[in-house]
C-alpha cells in the first residue's frame, strides 16, 4: 500500500508525532510505502529521517484557527495528495485531522481519522469543548474509520455521537521495550528519591499541582525532573522557586533521552487536567517505574490503581501528596508496583500489538475504498 500520514506540527514531539513517527517507520519496514506530510520541519522530521520516511510540507498547516492560511493548507494538502496518489490517507491531530478528511475525500481517497484523545474530554474549558464537539461531529461522517487510543475515548465519541459504533475503533497505543532499546544505559542511583515528569508545559499538564504537593513534603527526600517544551516552561520554575524548593526541581526542557532519564528515576508521575493514552505512562511502566497519574481520560485502562500505580483524581492536591509521600517512604511498595506495571505492559501495551492491529485495519479500510472506487467506475 501507499499510506500517507498528515500531522499538523513536526517540530515537537508530543504523543500524537511519536505515534506517527513510529507507525510511519515500522509500516515502511513491513514493504509499504510511506509518507508523513506536516505544516512544518525539525526534529519530528530529522528522526524520520533516520528511518528513511519522506516528510513534506504544507507550510500554512499550523495549530491556530486562521482561515486565510486553513484554506491555503487545504489547497497545498489537496496538491500533495493529487501528486502521491495514496491508497490510504491517515491523519492526526485536530487541525490536521480536519484538513486531511476534506483534502482526501476530494480525492476520493479512503481515510483515517486517529483521535490522540478528544478536544471536547472533561477537563478542558467549558467553551473549548463545546467548539471542538460540534467541529467534531461535522467532520466526522468525512473519515471512513475514526480509531482511538483509550475506550474512555470510543465511548465518549459514542456519547457525543460523534460516529456509529461500528466505524469506531479503540487501539490502545504501544511503545517499544525501552530495557531492550538501550541496554546498559543509566542507572537509578543512591540519595532522594528521583521522580520524573515528561510533558509539555502548557494548560493540559498540571506542573503547579505537582510542585505544590511535593511542597507540603520533607525537603531532601525528593528530587523533581521535568523534562519538555511549551509556553508554561518559566512560569514553573519561577513557581518552584516561589514555593521555595527550586533546588529539589530541575526542569530539563526538551530531551530526546527519555529511556535514560526513565532508567535514573524511581517515581513516574503524569499529572494532568485530561489526557488520551500517555506514552510516557507506558514508557514508565516498560521501565518498571510505579506511576503515580491523575485519574482522567484513558489512564486507568494502563495503571491499575493500587495494583500497578496509584491514581488520584483530577485537582486533588491531598491525594497527590499523600501517593507521593508514601511512595518516597517505602522502596519496596515502589518496587511491587514498578513490577506489575512493567508486566502490564508486556500483556497489553507492546507497540508490535498496536502495529498488527493498526495495520490490519489499514488494510480492510484501503480494501473497502478501493471496491467503492472500482463499482464507481464501472457505473461511470
Amino acid at each position: 500500500m501507499r499510506i500517507v500520514y498528515v500531522i499538523t506540527r513536526a517540530d515537537e514531539v508530543g504523543g500524537a508525532q511519536v505515534h506517527v513517527r513510529d507507525l510511519a517507520a515500522a509500516v515502511r519496514a513491513a514493504g509499504h510505502e510511506v509518507t508523513v506530510l506536516a505544516g512544518s520541519t525539525g526534529v519530528l522530521a530529522e528522526q524520520l529521517a533516520r528511518q528513511g520516511v519522506p516528510l513534506r510540507v504544507a507550510p500554512d498547516l499550523v495549530r491556530p484557527i486562521a482561515p486565510h492560511r486553513d484554506l491555503a493548507a487545504l489547497r497545498q494538502l489537496h496538491a500533495l495528495l493529487e501528486e502521491l496518489r495514496p491508497d490510504l490517507v491517515t491523519v492526526h491531530s485536530s487541525k490536521a485531522g480536519w484538513l486531511g478528511r476534506v483534502a482526501a475525500r476530494r480525492h476520493r481517497l479512503p481515510v483515517i481519522f486517529t483521535a490522540h484523545g478528544w478536544a471536547f474530554t472533561e477537563g478542558v474549558p467549558r467553551a473549548q469543548r463545546t467548539l471542538y464537539g460540534l467541529a467534531e461531529r461535522l467532520a466526522a461522517p468525512l473519515a471512513d474509520h475514526i480509531i482511538t487510543v483509550s475506550e474512555y475515548d470510543r465511548a465518549l465519541a459514542l456519547e457525543r455521537r460523534i460516529a456509529p459504533p461500528h466505524r469506531i475503533t479503540c487501539i490502545h497505543n504501544g511503545v517499544h521495550d525501552i530495557s531492550l532499546s538501550l541496554p546498559g544505559g543509566g542507572g537509578r542511583a543512591p540519595g532522594p528519591v528521583r521522580i520524573l515528569m515528561l510533558g509539555r508545559f502548557s494548560a493540559q499538564k498540571d506542573h503547579p499541582g505537582l510542585l505544590r504537593a511535593l511542597a507540603g513534603l520533607p525537603p531532601g527526600s525528593w528530587v523533581l525532573d521535568l523534562a519538555g517544551e511549551g509556553p508554561d516552561q518559566a512560569r514553573i520554575a519561577a513557581l518552584a522557586a516561589e514555593l521555595k524548593i527550586a533546588p529539589y526541581v530541575h526542569v530539563l526542557g526538551p530531551r530526546d533521552d527519555v529511556a535514560d532519564l526513565l532508567r535514573r528515576s524511581d517515581i513516574y508521575a503524569l499529572i494532568s487536567h485530561w489526557e488520551g493514552l500517555p506514552y510516557s505512562i507506558l514508557e514508565a511502566m516498560s521501565a518498571s517505574l510505579p506511576v503515580v497519574a491523575s485519574n482522567v481520560g484513558g489512564v486507568r485502562e494502563a495503571v491499575l490503581d493500587g495494583l500497578s500505580g496509584i491514581l488520584v483524581p483530577r485537582g486533588d492536591g491531598a491525594a497527590l501528596r499523600a501517593a507521593l509521600a508514601g511512595l518516597i517512604g517505602d522502596p519496596a511498595h515502589r518496587e511491587r508496583l514498578g513490577i506489575a506495571g512493567r508486566r502490564r505492559y508486556e500483556t497489553a501495551f507492546r507497540f508490535e500489538t498496536m502495529l498488527a492491529r493498526t495495520l490490519d485495519l489499514y488494510e480492510r479500510v484501503a480494501a473497502a475504498g478501493a471496491a467503492v472506487e472500482g463499482r464507481s467506475r464501472q457505473r461511470s
